[in-house]
């Protein structure tokens, strides 16, 4: 199979300790995020941002899906390519969100008069609904932070030719990851009303 490259194991263990680094700084950062809010110049609107996350999230899917397909038929140099281009999306994806949220406050699924609070009659608005969205959400943000390392550590694997050790992986984290990918969207357009 053309495109895997030559097993090189030292910078295997480079990279892993790279991708702990990373992910530690990543959940560092969301957990400031939404203990941190930093007011906006006068005249900025990043209200366009929800949006564009969950058009990225969506790109990332369809290049997951599209990895699948041309790995499941021996196409490994566009596999890679598809799953560059999903890490690639959801590198782009981090950065924003994570900087969305260090500017604006969290919007609350059925804050419907945008208060930042939930009212009795807010609440019984929305109805089991918040529940489905609440369990949604929580699944969609424990399996981003719990599959992130894990995803570069299949990365790592396929980029220094570790194929069986990739594949192995791979069986578990792509799932995890298209989940992730998916579910971002969803929950995007269940509080899209409450922006």
């Amino acid at each position: 199979m053309s495109g895997i490259p030559p097993r090189n194991e030292a910078l295997a263990r480079q990279l892993n300790r790279l991708a702990w680094a990373l992910s530690a700084m990543v959940l560092f950062l969301v957990a400031l995020m939404r203990k941190v809010k930093i007011p906006l110049p006068e005249g900025w609107d990043l209200s366009f941002l929800p949006a564009f996350h969950a058009l990225l999230n969506t790109c990332t899917s369809i290049a997951l899906l599209l990895a699948l397909y041309f790995i499941k038929r021996g196409r490994v140099l566009l596999h890679q390519r598809m799953i560059y281009l999903a890490l690639g999306l959801s590198v782009v994806f981090l950065l924003s969100y994570v900087s969305y949220h260090f500017f604006v406050p969290e919007t609350l699924y059925g804050d419907i008069n945008r208060d930042g609070l939930l009212s009795e009659e807010e609440l019984m608005v929305v109805g089991k609904m918040r529940g489905v969205y609440l369990v949604l959400l929580l699944s969609h943000i424990a399996l981003a932070a719990g599959s992130f390392p894990f995803i570069l550590f299949a990365l790592i694997k396929g980029y220094t030719g570790q194929v069986e050790a990739h594949r192995r992986m791979a069986r578990w984290v792509w799932p995890l990851w298209f989940y992730v990918a998916v579910t971002g969207p969803l929950v995007y357009w269940m509080l899209r009303p409450y922006y």
